[in-house]
């Protein structure tokens, strides 16, 4: 009996904790990639799967924002945390201190300066002041570095991190910073002036951190989420959200659609405002841009005229009597992209839905129908947008559009200009944010409960 009282109760799993809990804790740094508030309330990538992780369980997430990594790892190591999901590394020297759950994603960490400087195109050529963010992983790629350059040497910033170091290189308080390549990729969006000196590490795996000291219930859970995620695509599908329209960059480009913002857009902002209805004006902006460059008179060879380039039939069934006109042309495109919106399958969801949509005023929706017929022929999800623009192009192929209903069409033309302009209307989100946060604002003294931070700090 002695012996009985004595002994321990069983140690709960971590998985038993969270789901008695009914609470799945998890720690993210605030981030393009990671966790931002947005006009809907929480976004990012990372928040996106860590809420499905907690759906997978049953549980309700509690996320817990950090403005540091070192602040992240403490609480992690605290056990103050389930799980880190804050687009992080593998390196080596991570590996040693925590647990790391399935790869995701990968990317490459790139030296970054401003456009018009030196081009330094390896670390000898680094004459300036680096500064990098601290307990990074750049500083382990950098540590490993100073063996082979002795001479190699950085700064460590914990009040800064990757986004505002690349914005501190384009003001020129700093010379060069390190960043990985899904971060410069959104970011060159906003900041096209952010050059590529030379890549420091080839692609690392991305994935989410644990405590060493938990057992094994909370991974394999882990493991049977991404494996679920992989299997419908939905990963794929988040990815492509994020970091799909961003893949290539084109400096030029980029300039003259910033340029054209403030010169160009001024004179029809308002149509675009009182037009939208149901839209977001500035996706309707954005078509129109890519669509026009904003040029009322503007005409390609198939005859499509005007802002938002219609068809003949097309403005006479929209009731537009002159293409040429700002404002009917706005109206008419307005109300054939809703039209549109409205004709794609209820079960496809936003955003994916609004890309359907957007093909289909570019290839038609016949064609798009087309690649969708393709896209489930080869075992792949219709109603995914990263999976329906694989096959679009196929519809170019003699031996796949014989046997569609409507044929050839030049179906990799529209996944381009879905893809423009989701660029363009990212680009014009941040810059409209921008204009409102140099605006004026009265700021109240205390903050309602209901808005401060969830975190433990």
């Amino acid at each position: 009996m002695l012996l009985a009282s004595c002994q321990r109760a069983p140690t709960q799993s971590s998985l038993g904790l969270v789901l008695e809990r009914g609470v799945l804790k998890v720690g993210t740094l605030y981030g393009l990639t990671t966790y931002y508030t947005g006009a809907s309330g929480p976004e990012g990538f990372e928040y996106e799967l860590a809420k499905g992780f907690a759906d997978y369980l049953g549980v309700k997430l509690e996320i817990f924002p950090y403005y540091s990594l070192s602040q992240s790892f403490y609480h992690l190591e605290q056990q103050n945390l389930d799980l880190l999901a804050a687009e992080l590394t593998v390196t080596a020297q991570r590996a040693e201190r925590f647990r790391f759950g399935p790869p995701y994603q990968q990317v490459s960490q790139k030296l970054v300066y401003k456009q018009g400087k030196i081009w330094p195109r390896e670390v000898s050529d680094l004459t300036g002041q680096l500064v990098v963010v601290a307990d990074s992983s750049h500083t382990d790629t950098l540590s490993q570095l100073q063996q082979q350059y002795p001479e190699l040497n950085w700064q460590e910033s914990s009040d800064m991190d990757s986004e505002e170091l690349m914005e501190a290189v384009i003001a020129e308080q700093y010379d060069y910073t390190i960043t990985d390549s899904n971060i410069l990729a959104l970011m060159r969006r906003r900041h096209p002036e952010l050059a590529i000196g030379f890549t420091l590490q080839e692609p690392q795996r991305v994935a989410w951190a644990m405590n060493k000291q938990l057992d094994d219930s909370l991974f394999s859970a882990l493991l049977d989420y991404f494996s679920t995620l992989h299997q419908s695509g939905r990963l794929a599908a988040l990815e492509d959200k994020y970091f799909g329209h961003v893949r290539q960059f084109n400096y030029v480009d980029t300039r003259l659609f910033i340029q054209a913002v403030d010169n160009v857009l001024p004179r029809f902002r308002k149509l675009f405002e009182g037009h939208a209805g149901s839209l977001d004006w500035r996706l309707l902006a954005a078509m129109s841009y890519q669509e026009s460059h904003w040029d009322p008179k503007a005409k390609s060879p198939t005859g499509v005229r005007g802002l938002m380039m219609l068809t003949l039939p097309t403005a006479k069934d929209l009731g537009v009597t002159s293409r040429l006109d700002a404002e009917q042309s706005i109206r008419g495109g307005s109300k054939y992209l809703q039209e549109l919106i409205r004709r794609v399958p209820d079960r496809i969801r936003d955003p994916d839905r609004i890309w359907f949509a957007l093909a289909a005023y570019n290839v038609g929706m016949g064609h798009l129908e087309d690649a969708r017929v393709l896209t489930e022929r080869q075992g792949a999800n219709p109603d995914l947008w990263v999976d329906v623009k694989l096959r679009l192009p196929m519809l170019r192929q003699k031996k796949h559009y014989k046997t569609t209903k409507y044929g050839y069409a030049r179906g990799d033309e529209a996944v381009t200009y879905v893809s423009n302009i989701r660029r363009y209307y990212d680009t014009l989100v941040w810059l409209e944010e921008q204009r409102e946060k140099q605006q004026p604002q009265t700021v109240p003294e205390s903050a309602p409960d209901d808005e401060k931070l969830q975190s433990t700090d």
